[in-house]
């Protein structure tokens, strides 16, 4: 069986253009297909001539692709990937993802191409004929890519429509997470998969080091904050993904609305609230079970406190807040309201989610007070900065959840920074005495392969024929064997006692036999004489057995019947005296129910018999 080759092309060591390929049975997966939004050369797409070596196409060498949600660092390269590089294979996501991320990819590419004048970038023909290479996909549903490859999509939590991905080939098997979250929030529930036993699991590393204080926590604090800033006249700006985060907290705002019966107007960028709003209508059963319950009565993603924002609003007096796209501050309405508002004391900017490097997000999070916002003008931030994490990504401690739930032999961490994969990657090494690895990208990692053949046992064989392997210590602690015979039919195995085997064989009760010759030094020529001496040397040797001599002059060792016959003697002079050396085949035939001895008395005859007391005349 080949070993399982895995280089990332992106979220080595790193968060961000997600993008890793494995080899699994001779095939070649890509798992996500990513951007960087920290860069807007060359870097922020994977390098796809890594794959092709600058010969041929994509398709010849990559077998699928399996996107895990529609976040951009993790399909944003698609259509670039499929219609620019080229690329015709099948390409599975679930069926929100699908319905999703080309919404996504067509806003970006507005921003990127309207704003920027890119040209080297996919347009919108490109994003539809992307999408018709996608296969949906239902959770725990089985598909077969080919023969050999087959895949299954697990919940993750995370964004609506997020999965984590099974793939197996031959006895070889990996669990790909994407993002997941552990935990779950207001609309949505905890990542969830069965006890695969995957050969390796991979998984992201976000929050490697972190350990969230409790959700309830942090639900206070924000909205402390937001009522603090508001009394004071201030505006709250919260960058935020179009759909996840966003819809979470836009619950949690509204009830405290309600609650404190406040008046101040809440915004959400134009048209992605009735998009998000018909999408989880659409995909009610991937929501948690609060809201399936209630969503006949009450439609909890119609908000009666959140307006469409308008560009116009940016500049009216008094306190408000904005919830805006994208959620890193790298472009969009998000980063335009923030060079409005950054200058005043009075504004709070709360980011409630990872921020990569190379965003604005990600500087002002680090602690910079001076920004070049525009080529040229460096811009002094005096609006109060929060982090305040209600990232739907999984803590430490629900990374180790998921490993200790599924069981894998491996683990790999991507999408994480080093030096915090570093700490995570010696807990699992310590606390779950498992192989942990963190590549960079297009670094490769070979794991070796041990394969697994599983056994299914027959009842009554485990009822009737199971044996204490050492008789002299029967404790619970012995290793125990079974004897039987292995039977496969339909790629299945199964241990049988060997009645029921040769009864679904249709064959009849037999015999195997064996022959081994032995070297009689100074035999005699009689034939009783060697079986005479053969049956005091095994009845010496194998005292625990029943060693008897027939009155036809053959051995009986309990049910194994040992025969001795005539076969040409070579006759050697030595010393001036008259010993010889004779060579004597010996026929050893036993029923199958005797294997262990008969192999036993195989060795023993291999050995030859040891020089007589007397010597043979």
């Amino acid at each position: 069986m080949p070993d399982i080759k895995i280089v990332p092309l992106g979220a080595g060591q790193d968060v961000g253009r997600s993008c890793i390929l494995v080899t699994l049975g001779g095939k070649n997966i890509m798992l996500d297909c990513g951007m960087h939004m920290g860069f807007n050369d060359d870097r922020r797409f994977p390098d796809f001539s890594y794959i092709t070596g600058g010969k041929g196409t994509l398709t010849e060498y990559i077998d699928c692709v399996i996107i895990s949600h529609f976040h951009l660092d993790h399909c944003g390269a698609l259509p670039y990937m499929s219609e620019m590089v080229g690329f015709e294979g099948p390409i599975y996501m679930t069926h929100p993802t699908k319905a999703i991320a080309p919404i996504l990819l067509e806003d970006y590419r507005k921003i990127t191409v309207d704003k920027k004048g890119e040209v080297n970038f996919f347009t919108s023909q490109m994003i539809k004929d992307c999408l018709k290479k996608v296969v949906a996909v239902n959770l725990h549903q089985t598909v077969f890519v080919d023969d050999e490859l087959q895949i299954k999509a697990y919940y993750a939590g995370h964004v609506l429509g997020a999965g984590m991905f099974y793939i197996r080939a031959g006895t070889e098997s990996v669990l790909y997470t994407g993002d997941y979250n552990m935990t779950p929030d207001r609309h949505l529930g905890a990542a969830w998969v069965d006890k695969c036993r995957p050969t390796l699991l991979i998984t992201e590393s976000t929050y490697a080091t972190t350990i969230r204080d409790s959700k309830r926590c942090r639900e206070r604090d924000f909205l402390k904050k937001v009522h603090e800033t508001i009394e004071r006249g201030g505006k709250v700006l919260i960058p935020v993904f179009a759909l996840g985060r966003a819809q979470e907290l836009c619950i949690l705002l509204e009830s405290y609305w309600d609650r404190m019966n406040l008046k101040v107007p809440i915004y959400f960028s134009t048209g992605l609230t009735e998009k998000a709003t018909n999408y989880y209508k659409l995909f009610i059963t991937w929501t948690n079970q609060k809201i399936k319950n209630t969503f006949v009565d009450r439609n909890l993603f119609e908000f009666k406190h959140i307006k469409p924002f308008n560009r116009a609003t940016i500049d009216n007096p008094g306190a408000m807040v904005v919830f805006a796209t994208p959620g890193m501050l790298h472009g969009g309405l998000s980063l335009e309201i923030f060079k409005k508002w950054c200058t005043s004391e009075k504004n709070t900017i709360i980011m409630p989610g990872y921020c990569v490097a190379g965003t604005v997000g990600h500087k002002i999070l680090s602690g910079m007070r001076k920004i070049e916002l525009q080529p040229g003008k460096i811009v002094e931030i005096k609006m109060q900065v929060q982090y305040m994490s209600f990232s739907a990504h999984a803590d430490a401690k629900g990374i180790m959840q998921l490993i200790r739930m599924c069981e894998p032999e491996n683990v790999m961490l991507v999408h994480g920074e080093a030096k915090k994969m570093e700490f995570l990657k010696s807990k699992i090494k310590q606390e779950l005495n498992l192989d942990c690895f963190n590549p960079a990208n297009g670094e490769t990692v070979v794991i070796s392969s041990r394969p697994s053949l599983p056994v299914d046992m027959s009842l009554k064989l485990l009822k009737h024929k199971t044996e204490i392997g050492d008789s002299a210590s029967p404790t619970p602690k012995c290793s125990r064997i079974i004897h039987g015979a292995l039977l496969m039919k339909d790629s299945k195995i199964r241990l049988l006692e060997q009645e029921e085997a040769l009864q679904e064989l249709g064959l009849p009760k037999h015999e195997l036999r064996f022959t081994s010759t032995v070297m009689l030094q100074n035999a005699c020529r009689s034939e009783k004489l060697t079986m005479t001496r053969l049956h005091d040397h095994l009845k010496k040797l194998l005292s625990t057995h029943s060693v008897k001599m027939t009155s036809d002059g053959h051995i009986l060792i309990e049910s194994v019947l040992v025969k001795a016959q005539k076969n040409a003697e070579s006759t050697t002079e030595s010393d001036g005296d008259d010993s010889s050396i004779a060579t004597k085949s010996i026929l050893v035939s036993w029923s199958y129910e005797d294997e262990d001895l008969g192999s036993y008395l195989m060795e023993t005859l291999k050995n030859g018999l040891p020089p007589p007391t007397i010597k043979a005349k």
